[in-house]
Order: C-alpha cells, then sequence, then structure tokens
C-alpha cells in the first residue's frame, strides 16, 4: 500500500469524502449517512472540535478522526451518563476529550492508520484522559482501543435507534506508544 500521511484535515469540506469512508468500514446505507451528515457538520462548530485526515499521496481520504473535549450537555454524555454512574465512573466525564468518528477505509486497515490518527489528536488535547464509544462486541477496533489503554467503562449501552449496544471506554492521556510506535516502524 502506498505511503499515508495524516494531517490537520478541513472534515467540513470533506464530510462527503469522509462519509463515504465511514459508510465502507462501518456498512452503512445510503439513507444513514445522509442521516450521519448533518450531525458531522453539527459537531464540527462545537468549541475545540477537531479532525485529522489520512490522506494517499494523491490526496485521496482513506482515514479520519474527529472528537472534541466533552461537554455534559452534549447528547453524547447526556445518554452515556447513567451507565456510567452505575459503574461508578461518571467523574470520566468531565476533563475528557471525546473521540466522537474514527474509521479507516477497509483497504486501509491494519496497518496502523486508525492507531495514528486517535494518538495525534489525542495527543494536542488540553484534558488528561479521552472517551469514546464502540460497538460493545470484541472487534478489531476495540482491540486497538485497549493497545492504546483504553479499558471498558460502561457496557450495554445502548444508543436510540442504534442496532446493536456500545461500550464506553475511557484512557489517560497521553495514549501508550506501542501500537502507534510499531505502525511507525512498519513504515521505515
Amino acid at each position: 500500500m502506498a505511503d499515508v500521511v495524516v494531517e490537520a484535515l478541513d472534515l467540513a469540506g470533506r464530510v462527503d469524502e469522509a462519509l463515504a469512508v465511514q459508510a465502507r468500514a462501518f456498512g452503512l446505507s445510503e439513507d444513514e449517512v445522509a442521516i450521519r451528515r448533518p450531525i458531522v457538520l453539527r459537531h464540527l462548530t462545537a468549541p475545540g472540535a477537531r479532525s485529522l485526515g489520512a490522506l494517499t499521496p494523491d490526496g485521496r481520504l482513506v482515514g479520519f478522526v474527529y472528537g472534541m473535549p466533552n461537554d455534559r450537555a452534549q447528547w453524547w454524555s447526556t445518554v452515556v451518563e447513567p451507565y456510567l454512574r452505575r459503574a461508578g465512573h461518571d467523574a470520566w466525564l468531565d476533563g475528557a476529550f471525546t473521540i466522537t468518528e474514527l474509521h479507516v477505509h477497509p483497504g486501509y486497515q491494519r496497518q496502523g492508520i486508525g492507531a495514528r490518527l486517535i494518538t495525534r489528536i489525542t495527543d494536542t488535547a488540553d484534558q488528561p484522559r479521552s472517551l469514546l464509544s464502540a460497538i460493545d462486541t470484541d472487534s478489531p477496533a476495540r482491540a486497538l482501543y485497549r493497545r492504546l489503554g483504553y479499558r471498558d467503562l460502561a457496557r450495554g449501552v445502548v444508543f436510540p435507534s442504534a442496532p446493536s449496544p456500545y461500550a464506553v471506554m475511557g484512557a489517560p492521556l497521553p495514549l501508550r506508544r506501542l501500537a502507534a510506535a510499531r505502525a511507525t516502524d512498519a513504515r521505515g
């Protein structure tokens, strides 16, 4: 595969490309993509929201991540808070940088791109920890998050209209460097 660079991304300007990557990585239908488009654009207006992209030498977007400082008034926080409270972890909602979305095109997965994206965006966070949610199954994505230092804080989280339950995961920052270092070593 070609070398991929990770850099700041004008996600609003490339939202359709990003959603095409997410659709391939996550198996979304056209209707689901259409629903997500305004949500992504709204997220990008949140204070402190940042995004990075993984680009091929010819400029094709093959992965992206975006996130923001957590705000308990945000929709995601209001959904996960009761689950975190029951598990004794609701304090994680304060002082956290939330990874909102992280997706890599299937043809570029297992090359360290996801690790590079998430470690790079959290490296610039002013918060002492990071949160994210992932479908509550054993998956390559959850294995990556665990290698980077994330641990389950709450499981069985039900988001309205989501077909599967989610796990909320948290990690102290900076993230573990092992996975990112291996990805850098593999690139030479």
